[in-house]
């Protein structure tokens, strides 16, 4: 079985490829190996994530969802929290090199890094255009990372360009962004690496709170796993 990311070193920077098909759909493979692959480069000085091909990530798998039903939604929404937590709460930097598309999961994915340069593509949060509820950790991860600008990401799932993310502070631009993220990740990581987790804890720690306070997971689960939410998926599926 070939591997869904890819990992490779740059002096003392791991570089990690999501390489899952042709964009980078998050599904119950790709969310599952992202922690071990996060857990083999415990000790390089600072981690770089991008994609292969011509997308960060487009989202979720939507079609695994519609076909899996429930028994498939119980696994992959905690697969999905698991593994952005581990991007955010990673003690050594951690740079999103976005070099195409990020959108729903992909952009969260992105967000949950320390920093995110982006050189083409859109990103955006578009949830609520296939009509899904946001679980907890990717909302509060964003609420983090996006401060003001979450409410129009979310509710006008608005897809932005890297000129348009850059003004909001949520990316900055790039042209060739596998080696300016390399050169963001090795700045980040001349901070002494206690010191650096120890920062990052400090400000991570009001959206950890929030995350540990939600009580809306169980909702969230049921309206995923619910028939009528199934059906809106094939129907934005087929309009795509």
């Amino acid at each position: 079985m070939l591997a869904v990311i890819e990992t490779t070193n740059d002096g003392d920077v791991a570089v990690l490829t999501l390489a899952h098909g042709q964009v980078n759909a998050l599904d119950l493979e790709l969310l599952t190996a992202l922690p071990d692959a996060f857990a083999e480069v415990a000790d390089a000085a600072a981690v770089v994530l991008t994609g292969a091909g011509r997308c960060f990530s487009a989202g979720v798998d939507l079609k695994r969802i519609v076909e899996g039903g429930r028994p498939y939604v119980e696994r992959f929404l905690p697969a999905l929290a698991t593994a952005v937590l581990t991007v955010f709460d990673h003690p050594r930097p951690v740079v999103a090199a976005v070099n195409g598309h990020a959108l729903a999961g992909g952009c969260v994915l992105a967000a949950a890094c320390d920093r995110r340069l982006m050189s083409g593509g859109t990103i955006g949060l578009t949830e609520l255009a296939a009509g899904v509820p946001f679980p907890t950790v990717p909302l509060e991860v964003m609420r983090h990372t996006a401060g003001p600008a979450l409410d129009r990401l979310v509710l006008t799932h608005v897809r932005l360009n890297p000129a348009q993310a850059a003004a909001i502070g949520l990316v900055d631009q790039s042209a060739d962004v596998v080696a300016d993220a390399l050169a963001a990740a090795r700045e980040l990581a001349t901070a002494p690496p206690e010191v650096y987790a120890l920062t990052k804890a400090q400000l991570h720690r009001p959206a950890l709170e929030r995350i540990s306070a939600g009580r809306d997971d169980v909702v969230v689960t049921e309206m995923w796993a619910a028939e009528e939410t199934r059906a809106r998926l094939r129907t934005f599926l087929a309009a795509l």
